[in-house]
């Protein structure tokens, strides 16, 4: 991947990928016309929509809910998703990164979340004490933002380098499972191969021959076209488009008010931590991609944002919220930086949460027609970690050592679900071991700390 020029507040975009502008607006402060909006935000929804959608449909089936009930939990994740992505994007006061950043229902909840149900002796009361823990977790974060920010001096480029790769590396498994068909242990039957095939190839081949707009929009128009290719190989289930509703608004407390417990709230509490560190990261490497630096007054608006989003959620039904990295990969490979066009992809949420029909239109999309578009997208994020790697200097001093043993460190859940299923391992502890950015970033951010920060360095030839 081509180096990203950075601009000032004041340099004009040589790329012109944002459309044209004034000299002194930034690219990520660029309002585009309405067209570019539009069909960007959808870009982004059709990218982030099944992460979205996820963590709800999980928890639902888990918990004993009704098909008309999982419906309702989902339309709450994706207006919570809405209310978060505008917080993020367009933001008040103190809160708020400003960048083109998908907000969303973190899937790195859901393992927490389902330990929690298991606690109790009906699976369904689970909710109400899974809500109450959030909005603590959520209240915690959003006072903590302004110091956990201060980490952000640890983060140096053979750090964020290393952090984004992982960011990538651990995504590109979430398109070989929707090529599998949504089932991760089973093998890709011909069609879903042909129709991921089919997918990446037309979003390469519109890559390389479109221009302009059209350029930027490749990943809609392939994820368009893969689901025609879909249609007549009967792979487009039309279902849930049929029968769902045409308005319907998540009420607050639908679940009923939310239940404070210790274990709960604790559980939470780390996972929102968890999250905090990989949003951490994921601005890193957004500001790295569009030319603006994640500095510490950026990723404390942008802290605050997840942690109060987080805690709004379980209001209108939600659960914990962070940045979603698939966005990131959309952002590169379109080059299109304005956070409007994000902003605009939290207004669709928003609709979406409210008009369950049109929801489940976004659902159509096969999943392997996802699968093939998200090997370019998740493998463009891995490809911006590799090119901060390099402007490391892997050749200096214990660089690579720290980059080699991170990687490793981040990459064993991702080959290895059940590497840490080990009952002596405590289950705070598994949060952070079986998310493989989190691991990989704490190992990171220790060994730079030992090799180049603590005690005096040796002298090392070539620094």
């Amino acid at each position: 991947m081509a180096t990203v020029p950075r601009f000032t507040e004041r340099s004009p975009d040589p790329a012109g990928a944002d459309g044209g502008g004034s000299e002194a607006v930034h690219p990520v402060d660029r309002l585009l016309p309405p067209g570019r909006l539009l069909a960007g935000g959808f870009q982004h929804v059709a990218a982030s929509y099944a992460g979205v959608v996820a963590p709800p449909l999980v928890l639902g089936a888990y918990v004993g809910l009704s098909p008309l009930e999982i419906t309702f939990l989902v339309g709450a994740a994706l207006f919570t998703a809405g209310i978060a992505t505008l917080l993020q994007t367009i933001g008040f006061w103190k809160v708020g990164a400003r960048l083109p950043f998908v907000n969303g229902v973190s899937f790195a909840g859901v393992a927490p979340m389902l330990a929690v149900a298991d606690t109790q002796a009906d699976k369904r009361d689970a909710l109400p004490v899974i809500f109450g823990a959030v909005i603590v977790a959520g209240a915690l974060g959003f006072l903590l933002a302004p110091y956990f920010c201060k980490l952000v001096r640890f983060f140096p480029p053979v750090v964020s380098g290393t952090v984004i790769t992982l960011i990538g590396i651990t995504l590109l498994p979430v398109s070989f499972g929707w090529i599998q068909g949504g089932q991760p242990g089973r093998p890709a039957s011909l069609t879903n191969l042909g129709l991921a095939g089919a997918t990446l190839v037309v979003v390469l081949a519109l890559r390389r021959l479109l221009r302009g707009f059209l350029q930027q929009i490749a990943i809609l128009l392939g994820l368009i076209a893969g689901t025609l290719i879909a249609i007549p190989a009967g792979a487009v289930d039309f279902a849930p488009a049929t029968h769902a509703r045409l308005v319907g608004f998540p009420v607050p407390f639908h679940f009923g008010a939310p239940h404070f417990t210790a274990a709960a709230i604790v559980s939470m509490c780390v996972l929102m931590l968890v999250c905090m560190t990989e949003s951490t990261a994921d601005m890193l490497a957004l500001g790295e991609i569009v030319g603006r630096e994640a500095d510490e007054k950026v990723i404390a608006r942008g802290l605050r944002a997840d942690t109060l989003g987080t805690a709004l959620s379980p209001l209108f039904n939600g659960f914990a919220n962070s940045a979603f990295a698939q966005n990131i990969g959309l952002v590169a490979l379109t080059r299109v930086r304005s956070r409007f066009v994000v902003a605009t992809c939290g207004l669709m949420f928003l609709l979406l949460g409210l008009s369950p029909v049109f929801a489940s239109l976004i659902a159509v999309v096969p999943k392997p027609v996802l699968g093939g578009a998200g090997i370019v997208l998740f493998g463009t994020v891995a490809a911006s970690g590799i090119d901060v790697l390099l402007k490391a200097g892997l050749d200096k001093g214990d660089n690579l050592l720290i980059a080699a043993t991170s990687l490793g460190i981040g990459m064993i859940p991702v080959v290895s679900r059940t590497f840490y299923d080990n009952a002596a391992i405590p289950e705070t502890l598994k949060i952070i071991l079986d998310s493989g950015v989190s691991a990989g970033c704490l190992t990171a951010v220790v060994l730079n700390l030992a090799f180049h920060h603590l005690g005096a360095r040796r002298p090392v030839r070539g620094d």
